[in-house]
């Protein structure tokens, strides 16, 4: 009889590490994409309309991303079935930082003319393509490598690299807007944050193939049975869970975009405060996110994960139902809006990831998650800052609270169902 070797067992400390710098660098490159998208893009790129169209066009662009990260999660699945997880990896990184550098050099519409817009789209599309390759199973493998009783804990690890990717991405472009002049700040300091992506992404992809390519977490992923099942068979076999969990995790992934984008958009095109000041003020909102997903973790494993999405839903569509006020009113009641928002986006977004992955079985745990996140971020977060402020011009800030409300809506109504589901079996 063949005796498995023995193997080091894994330590939670170093996914943990992984998850975080891997998942910091890519949010990272995502903020500064959508950061862009307000203060850049629409002089850059679309010259020949308002700033608010120009804005708008930027937005649609900003989504193409999203709509293109389930293709990528299928292709690099398939990648990573042929020829391992390493290559994967390099690969979707190596993509995703050349498509990021080269915005960085991209010609602006006054050189290019429509020929820039056509390849800011499609480098666009590209970046969301890389993105669905960046998926290595390590969140999946750090909850089910955490200590009894402390799974939301670890689990909410991963989800702290969205409000450090954020400030990362919010003090590079406060720094060059504050520094240099508008002429140096639109002319060329604004490449700067695309080329620092590309780096950030080197050190993330030598920081986790040091964890994924050794024989200890091999084997981890192994006994975990996280396997990369093909997209057709995934969507065959568990689709409902996917989507159900997508839907899950609306509410948070809705008003991801609606108090990191929409604000800066809305409020600099109404001239209501400096950019400088409203960067400042989300660079504050991002540390009571760090607080918030912290705090998620502890709160999650006393009252339960379903308790804690379902009712951090409920408080984000109350908090919905005063955004109009908030948005509309004075410099100190915009801020209120950015810091309340940041505080329940941690609470939320700490717990959001994974609400129903207990449904998947074991072996399609690894894919699952993959997709079900994919979804989530096309469903919940893809055109949030496109209809927001679209919506917002045109009918008023109502816009805004009654996306948000949807969102909390869809998130009990999965909740709700997938308790119904577990009550069946």
């Amino acid at each position: 009889m063949h005796n498995a070797a023995p193997h080091a067992k894994v330590a939670p400390s170093e996914i943990a590490v992984g998850v975080v710098i891997g998942r910091a660098s890519e949010y990272f490159d995502f903020f500064v994409y959508g950061i862009a998208s307000v203060l850049i893009f629409p002089t850059v790129f679309f010259p020949f309309v308002d700033r608010l169209q120009g804005t708008l066009y930027a937005f649609v662009i900003f989504s193409f991303a999203f709509i293109a990260r389930p293709f990528g999660t299928a292709l690099f699945m398939t990648i990573q079935r042929h020829w391992g997880r390493g290559t994967k990896l390099t690969a979707s990184l190596f993509l995703l930082g050349t498509a990021t550098v080269s915005i960085a050099f991209l010609p602006g519409y006054n050189t290019l003319g429509e020929t820039a817009i056509v390849l800011l789209a499609l480098l666009r599309i590209i970046q969301g393509i890389a993105l669905g390759g960046t998926w290595d199973g390590l969140p999946s493998l750090l909850a089910l490598n955490a200590p009894k009783g402390k799974r939301s804990r670890f689990a909410m690890i991963g989800q702290l690299g969205a409000p450090v990717g954020f400030m990362l991405a919010a003090s590079l472009f406060l720094y060059l807007n504050h520094s240099l002049s508008r002429e140096d700040f639109l002319g060329w300091a604004w490449r700067y944050p695309f080329y620092v992506a590309f780096a950030i992404n080197v050190v993330a992809l030598f920081a986790r193939l040091r964890l994924v390519l050794t024989q200890e977490y091999t084997v981890a992923l192994e006994e975990s049975e996280l396997e990369p099942i093909s997209t057709r068979q995934m969507l065959g076999s568990q689709g409902y869970n996917i989507f159900l969990g997508a839907f899950a995790a609306l509410a948070s992934y809705a008003l991801f975009h609606l108090v990191t984008i929409f604000p800066l958009s809305w409020i600099s095109l109404n001239a209501s405060q400096a950019v400088n000041e409203v960067l400042t003020i989300q660079l504050y909102g991002a540390c009571l996110a760090v607080l918030g997903t912290i705090a998620s973790g502890w709160i999650a494993d006393r009252v339960g994960k379903r308790n804690t999405v379902g009712t951090l839903a409920v408080l984000i569509g109350i908090f919905a139902l005063f955004s109009p006020i908030l948005m509309n009113g004075s410099a100190i009641m915009q801020d209120l809006f950015i810091l309340i928002g940041f505080t329940l986006l941690g609470l939320s977004y700490g717990q959001a990831a994974g609400t129903v992955t207990a449904n998947f079985e074991r072996r399609f745990r690894y894919t699952g998650a993959a997709l079900t996140s994919d979804f989530a971020w096309l469903f919940g977060a893809a055109f949030a800052p496109l209809v927001a402020l679209g919506l917002s011009v045109e009918f008023g800030l109502s816009a805004v609270s009654i996306y948000l409300l949807s969102g909390a809506v869809c998130t009990l109504v999965a909740l709700r169902i997938n308790k119904s589901l577990e009550a069946g079996d």
